[in-house]
């Protein structure tokens, strides 16, 4: 699939973090080995920060202000791309399907992620992908 690039947003459309809005990581448009289908690499928002107010006190507000991420291996079929792209550099963490599989080496990876994601968030940075998604 042509559309789907390193660093596009999508909504994941199925499973248990369906309606989530992710970033392709890495593609894999012919399959792998275990995976005889296209699939992508998608790092996503899994719980999105909350609404901050003036009144609420410096650790509430760094308490509402957290990002949980997620890290899976999603078909094509189960992703919808948008229009839109964020520019966060995932070549450093060196993430791989052996990786996402290996549930101690995903959990640090995970850590990673959430450095970046919540530097991205508190610097101000693309507002509407830490946004929850309603429709």
């Amino acid at each position: 699939m042509g559309i789907i690039k390193s660093g596009k947003v999508v909504i994941v459309l199925n499973g248990r973090m369906a309606g989530k809005k992710g970033l392709i990581v890495k593609t894999f448009d012919e399959g792998t080995d275990g995976r005889k289908y296209g699939h992508a690499i998608v790092a996503g928002i899994a719980r999105a920060p909350l609404k901050v107010k003036k009144s609420m006190g410096e650790k509430k507000v760094e308490k509402r202000s957290r990002v949980k991420p997620f890290l899976k291996l999603i078909n094509f079929n189960h992703l919808m791309p948008t229009r839109y792209s964020v520019e966060v550099d995932f070549k450093p963490l060196g993430i791989t399907p052996e990786l996402v599989q290996n549930s101690a080496k995903r959990t640090e990876a995970r850590k990673q992620i959430k450095k970046m994601l919540q530097e991205r968030y508190t610097a101000g940075k693309n507002k509407w992908f830490f946004s929850k998604l309603r429709f």
